[in-house]
């Protein structure tokens, strides 16, 4: 069979109500998938999966205030018990690196792509509602669930994110982006509030805190799939355009296709030197959003009820965050606004080094810092990604992008787990992180995205 290439023609967004109601319909994917990121992939899990790997070395020393100085074993390999988390997203990235380009090319040579999205987020929310069964000491079965999960979410994001492009035009992708992010900070907050309850009160609901916690995780599983339902139903597929020929079956045709996309990215340069710069800072993001709990838990001190508390306080500030860098990016251009942000990101790590010991009050004025600068610096990424990214390719392009997304990251992950390892105190590991925002924002720096927009044959919007 071959399939011809087919002409990008205008950009088919649709017009008036018909695109204001897919843009809403979409946002619900940043509400539903969100549910997952706060209170599994940033709060409960990471610290959850990490004791019940001290128990599995230790026994009882896992759950005393002794550190676990006994090491897992796998295949042959001796792990901390504080850094399987990390080294498992670290292997979930790196099989990304190889999974979700192949994926992005098979969506942009479907006309199926919402459908392609929900079976990823359904697949993903399943294995997060199984974490429910993670407890004894069986680490490997929370590492696996871990690894399906970061794969699912990374893939239906990918299409997700491309969908972008088809429901907005160039000027409105600031602000759909930023009230998407916006969007899915309120949900994966109120959630995380329900769950705060659940943990923080499980003696007066007859539940052990263990209980509560694989509970909440099973929520949050089951928040993903539901609330899934509603793009999958909003959101209408369209014919794929400016697909490579290509003969084989469909994953030879995708293959074939992201060879040519790999090959002639050179002659977008701006696009390649951009999301080189978000390779770096965002590990830096991902690294922190990742290990958050992990460092409050194990390093500060804070009980998970404390932490939990802080995402919450994180998550609504995040949701106002998205929605002023939205705004700021009308007059200052979505560059600028992102560089002022990992400015702030670069003063967070620092501050996070010095905080001292069970202080709650510092705690906080640092997780209202990080709120502020979340969800503004990702949600700007993804629309001016957008913008840079050649029509009929957005989904593998996206792909390039998602590998390096939420929970995701690999050498911000690698960096901490080695650095803990190495010196036993998650402070050098937070502050190592400075470099991962410094070196992508110089790099960012360089970017001309007016050239770059026109590279990829789009049309520029008015403030760049």
């Amino acid at each position: 069979m071959t399939t011809e290439a087919s002409s990008p023609g205008p950009l088919a967004v649709p017009s008036g109500v018909e695109r204001l109601k897919e843009q809403r319909a979409w946002y619900w994917y940043d509400w539903a998938n969100s549910g997952y990121v706060t209170t599994v992939a940033t709060v409960l899990f990471a610290p959850y999966l990490t004791s019940v790997a001290e128990t599995a070395a230790c026994g009882s020393a896992g759950t005393d205030d002794v550190p676990c100085r006994t090491d897992l074993s796998l295949l042959g390999l001796a792990i901390a018990p504080g850094s399987l988390v990390f080294y498992v997203i670290t292997l979930a990235t790196v099989c990304s690196a190889l999974v979700l380009p192949v994926v992005g090319a098979m969506a942009d040579r479907s006309s199926r792509k919402k459908h392609i999205m929900a079976g990823f987020a359904w697949t993903g929310s399943l294995a997060a509602a199984c974490m429910f069964f993670v407890q004894d000491g069986n680490w490997a079965l929370g590492a696996g669930l871990l690894f399906v999960t970061a794969i699912s979410l990374g893939a239906s994001l990918v299409v997700y994110n491309a969908i972008l492009c088809q429901i907005a035009l160039p000027d409105e992708r600031d602000r759909v982006s930023s009230r998407g992010w916006a969007l899915g900070y309120l949900g994966g907050g109120l959630l995380l509030a329900v769950n705060l309850g659940v943990v923080t009160m499980h003696d007066s609901l007859g539940l052990d805190q263990g209980t509560a916690v694989r509970i909440s995780l099973a929520t949050a599983g089951i928040w993903w799939a539901a609330f899934t339902i509603i793009p999958f139903r909003g959101l209408r597929n369209r014919p794929a355009v400016n697909t490579e020929p290509a003969t084989g079956g469909v994953v030879r045709q995708s293959f074939g296709q992201l060879w040519t996309t790999l090959r002639d990215m050179r002659a977008y340069p701006m696009t390649l030197l951009f999301l080189v710069a978000y390779l770096f800072y965002n590990d830096g993001i991902q690294t922190v959003i990742v290990s958050a709990s992990t460092y409050g838990e194990k390093e500060l001190g804070f009980e998970t009820s404390v932490l939990i508390a802080t995402i919450l306080l994180v998550q609504f500030v995040a949701f106002t965050g998205a929605l002023l860098f939205g705004r700021i990016a009308r007059t200052q251009g979505s560059k600028k606004t992102i560089i002022g942000g990992l400015t702030v990101w670069m003063a967070v790590v620092v501050i996070a080094y010095f905080l001292p010991d069970g202080r709650l009050l510092p705690f906080l004025a640092m997780a209202v810092l990080i709120g502020i600068v979340l969800g503004g610096t990702q949600a700007l990424s993804r629309s001016l990604f957008s913008q840079l990214v050649p029509r009929g390719r957005e989904a593998e392009y996206f792909s390039l992008y998602e590998a390096t997304e939420r929970g995701t990251s690999w050498l911000g992950t690698l960096v901490f787990g080695l650095v803990f390892q190495l010196t036993d105190s998650y402070r050098p590991a937070i502050v190592a992180l400075i470099v991962f925002f410094a070196v992508g924002l110089g790099v960012l720096w360089r970017v001309d995205t007016r050239r770059g927009i026109a590279e990829a044959g789009n049309q520029a919007p008015a403030v760049v």
